[in-house]
């Protein structure tokens, strides 16, 4: 059985030298969290404090907040990059984290060798992976490029590649943290077709996202994270409304009704 199961799990990360400004600034800029200290003294960023999720198939949970307020260090606990402090995290199911999009790819190699270096870090094998690179090189739509290094590659062209190798998986539970805005709007608007069938395919998903329209068409309940905290959960609507505010929630609301409306039609 898929699930995630927290109970008032914790990430610390110590600050062994304090007056160490540098190392404090750049742990302070990552986790964004309450500085405190532990049980032996020392320094510590409170990144995740008393975190309680319960999730089970089918859960679509939308992730809000700010930058630094502890979602991605979220999605590393639920991962397994980070042990809890304190707590329980318990997460039963194949993980798919996927994170930063060019993780697990190689400046020097060819387009067609990354898409199976990177599927291999997704946890899929060679054979998998040469069966989708056909359909994987037709969505990214990078042609003869697929030939050369990936250091050749524009930003942009690197996210096709990689979101062509993303949603191809086919993950029990998927972790995703948004970094596609690289991209041309037609492009985006077949990303957002392909990411949509890759939640379809997925046990449990937990979406880090500022994108209001991602939340709306990929996600069913929503946490607004806050200072290493969760300060709200409920629907999506509800949760963007208390974030962001009356506009931003109605907004929401629409686009839920509109995507209602559409399946009613298909």
């Amino acid at each position: 059985m898929v699930s995630i199961d927290t109970y008032n799990a914790c990430v610390d990360f110590p600050i062994f030298d304090a007056k160490s400004r540098s190392l404090k600034k750049a742990v302070m800029s990552s986790a964004g969290g309450a500085i405190g200290k532990n049980a032996s003294n020392t320094v510590v960023v409170e990144a995740l404090k008393d975190i309680n999720l319960h999730l089970h198939e089918g859960d679509r949970v939308g992730l809000v907040g700010h930058n630094g307020a502890g979602k991605s260090t979220l999605l590393r606990l639920l991962s397994g990059i980070y042990e809890p402090t304190r707590g329980v995290a318990d997460v039963r199911g194949r993980v798919a984290p996927v994170f930063d999009l060019g993780v697990g790819m190689d400046p020097e190699i060819s387009g067609y060798e990354n898409i199976i270096i990177r599927g291999l870090f997704l946890g899929q094998t060679r054979k998998q992976m040469k069966a989708k690179i056909d359909e994987i090189a037709e969505f990214s739509e990078l042609g003869d490029y697929l030939n050369m290094p990936l250091r050749t590659y524009s930003t942009g062209m690197r996210v096709r590649l990689a979101l062509g190798v993303v949603t191809s998986i086919e993950p029990e539970i998927l972790l995703l943290d948004e970094g596609i805005g690289a991209v041309d709007a037609a492009f985006m608007a077949k990303a957002r077709v392909r990411l949509a069938e890759l939640v379809e395919r997925s046990g449990i998903l937990v979406f880090a996202s500022h994108s209001n329209d991602f939340l709306a068409q990929l996600c069913n309940t929503a946490l607004w994270i806050d200072k290493g905290q969760i300060r709200q959960a409920g629907l999506v609507d509800d949760v963007v409304e208390a974030y962001e505010g009356p506009e931003a929630g109605q907004y929401v609301r629409d686009l839920l009704t509109r995507f209602d409306e559409d399946d009613s039609t298909l």
